[in-house]
């Protein structure tokens, strides 16, 4: 007779919009409506985010493919083996992107291979890069090796707690995993790796575009007074 519903729950995060949420937000959006004229300036805009734990599963049956009448239907039943952390670099200038697998989703293993996924862009004056606040992102020992290693050449622009969405690079790993993730089956830990390099280029010549970001910081401060009044 309430109409209460003790099965459901939904869940929904709240971003705490102070001034260093909108300092933040602000940087990054101005970085989005600047693409053209930074890159006139030969300055580069980049996204770095990761996917984690992707887990290396193997369908104990084979999967049945579709057919008219029935739907494609895989076994429920799996072995693992093991997961592979997915970290991808987008350019944000035309979309594509450089991938590579960590052994460990930490500080010592990102320090270990930003060099090689920045290593095309440091014929650019500058580069900008976004990430978010993950621990493997804020560490001291993060900091320190970007401080010594390229000084002020490489702009970080963190995105505020709880607006991860301001990273274009998470919307690039949903295309991603979409296309190249979703029916997996893999014999082994390695295969995933292998299939993950695999799919780099492919996923570069076939779907790669730069993304239509029309979300301003005029839209941030309306938004933010909306939500305060």
């Amino acid at each position: 007779d309430a109409d209460l519903q003790p099965h459901r729950s939904r869940y929904w995060i709240t971003p705490t919009l102070n001034a260093e949420f909108l300092q933040r937000a602000s940087r990054i959006l101005w970085l989005y409506e600047r693409i053209e004229t930074l890159q006139a300036k030969g300055e580069m805009a980049l996204a770095l985010d990761e996917k984690p734990n992707i887990q290396a599963l193997q369908r104990v049956c084979p999967t049945q493919l579709m057919r008219p009448g029935q739907v494609e239907r895989q076994e429920f039943e799996y072995e693992r083996h093991g997961v592979v952390n997915f970290l991808v670099l987008l350019n944000i200038y035309n979309g594509k992107m450089r991938s590579c697998s960590l052994d460990k989703n930490d500080s010592q293993h990102l320090c270990k291979m930003l060099p090689t996924l920045l290593k095309p862009f440091y014929s650019f004056r500058r580069v900008h890069l976004i990430w978010d606040g993950g621990p493997s992102h804020t560490s001291a020992a993060t900091a320190s090796f970007l401080k010594s290693r390229y000084g002020s050449w490489l702009r970080i622009l963190p995105t505020p707690a709880h607006a991860s969405w301001l990273n274009q690079a998470e919307i690039l790993l949903k295309s991603f995993g979409v296309r190249y993730l979703q029916r997996g089956n893999w014999e082994s830990r390695q295969q995933l790796i292998e299939h993950l390099y695999a799919s780099t280029p492919e996923y570069n010549r076939l779907w790669a575009q730069p993304i239509n970001w029309s979300w301003t910081r005029r839209d941030l401060h309306d938004w933010a007074e909306k939500k305060s009044s």
